[in-house]
C-alpha cells in the first residue's frame, strides 16, 4: 500500500502515545480513521483533532481483551466506512515484578492486552482487509521483544509472542500470494504514558515505582518520530521495524551476543540492586 490517502486504518490505544500520534499524521495524509482505546474521553480528543483535518472519523471505546468487542468494532468499521484497509494493533499496558512476586492475575491482565489483544484484532480485521482487495496489519511488539529483561518477565512473554504470531502470519500470507502485508515493530524507549496504566509490585532491591519512573526518562523517542516510521514502515511494506537508536542497539545485541547481552544486563541490575538496598 504505497499511498495512504483515503484508505481507512482502524488503530487501538489511539488515545495517546504512538497511537495518537499515528493517528494524527494519518490524517494529516488524507486516511480516514477507526479509533478506539480504553479511555473513552482521550480517543473521543484524538478524533475530534483528526476529523478537524477533514478527514471521517469514528472513535469508541474498547477493552482489546475483550474478544466479542473486538471483532463487533471491526465489523462496524466495516460498516461504516465500507472497507477497512489497515489495522494497526498498538494498544498495550506494563508491569513491573519478579517472577517470583507477580500475581497470576498481573500476568493474565498483561497477556490479554498486549498479546490475546493483538490477536484478536488481527483475526477479526483479516476478512476485511481481505474484501478490501489490499491492505496491512502493523502489530506493535517491543524491543523486549527482542531481549529478555529482569522484572519484565510477563511484557517479554507477550511481546516474544507478539514477533512470533506476526512473523509466521507475514509468511502465510506471503505463500498464499495475498494483498495483505505485514509490520512487526519494535519500538525502544517512547515518550509515552504507558507508566500510568503500570503495575508495578514492589520487590525488596528489584522494582518500586520511583525505579519505573527512572527508567521512563531515559526514554528518547517521541511519539511524533515513531508515528512517522510506522507510516513510513506500512508505504514500504516493510516487515520489521526498529524505533529508536536504542532499538538498534538491542537489536545489534540480540544477533551478536545472544547470550553475553544477559551478563551485562545481570551486572547492571546487580549495581541497581545495591544501591536501592542503600537508599532502603
Amino acid at each position: 500500500m504505497k499511498r495512504l490517502k483515503d484508505k481507512v486504518v482502524a488503530i487501538t490505544g489511539a488515545g495517546s502515545g504512538i497511537g495518537r500520534a499515528t493517528a494524527l499524521l494519518l490524517a494529516q495524509r488524507g486516511s480516514h480513521l477507526a479509533l478506539s482505546d480504553i479511555d473513552a474521553a482521550s480517543v473521543a480528543e484524538t478524533a475530534a483533532v483528526c476529523r478537524a483535518l477533514g478527514v471521517q472519523v469514528t472513535s469508541c471505546r474498547l477493552d482489546v481483551a475483550d474478544r466479542q468487542a473486538v471483532y463487533d468494532w471491526a465489523d462496524e468499521c466495516a460498516r461504516t466506512f465500507g472497507h477497512v484497509h489497515v489495522i494497526i494493533n498498538n494498544a498495550g499496558v506494563a508491569l513491573g515484578a519478579t517472577v517470583e512476586d507477580m500475581s497470576y492475575a498481573d500476568f493474565e491482565w498483561l497477556m490479554n492486552i498486549n498479546f490475546w489483544g493483538v490477536v484478536y484484532g488481527t483475526k477479526a480485521f483479516l476478512p476485511h482487509l481481505r474484501t478490501a482487495g489490499e491492505g496491512h496489519v502493523v502489530n506493535i511488539s517491543s524491543v523486549f521483544g527482542l531481549i529478555g529483561v529482569p522484572t519484565q518477565s510477563a511484557y517479554n512473554a507477550a511481546k516474544f509472542a507478539v514477533k512470533g504470531f506476526t512473523e509466521s502470519l507475514r509468511e502465510e500470507l506471503a505463500i498464499e500470494g495475498a494483498p495483505i502485508g505485514v509490520t512487526c515493530v519494535h519500538p525502544g524507549g517512547i515518550k509515552t504514558n504507558i507508566a500510568a496504566s503500570a503495575r508495578i509490585t514492589t520487590s525488596k532491591g528489584f522494582t518500586d515505582d520511583k525505579a519505573q519512573r527512572d527508567f521512563e526518562k531515559a526514554f528518547i523517542t517521541t511519539p511524533e518520530s515513531a508515528a512517522a516510521t510506522i507510516v513510513r514502515a506500512i508505504e514500504r511494506n516493510q516487515r520489521r521495524l526498529l524505533i529508536g537508536p536504542d532499538a538498534r542497539v538491542i537489536d545489534w545485541m540480540s544477533r551478536f551476543m545472544p547470550a553475553h547481552y544477559q551478563d551485562l544486563l545481570v551486572l547492571g541490575g546487580r549495581l541497581r540492586r545495591r544501591k536501592m538496598l542503600q537508599q532502603s
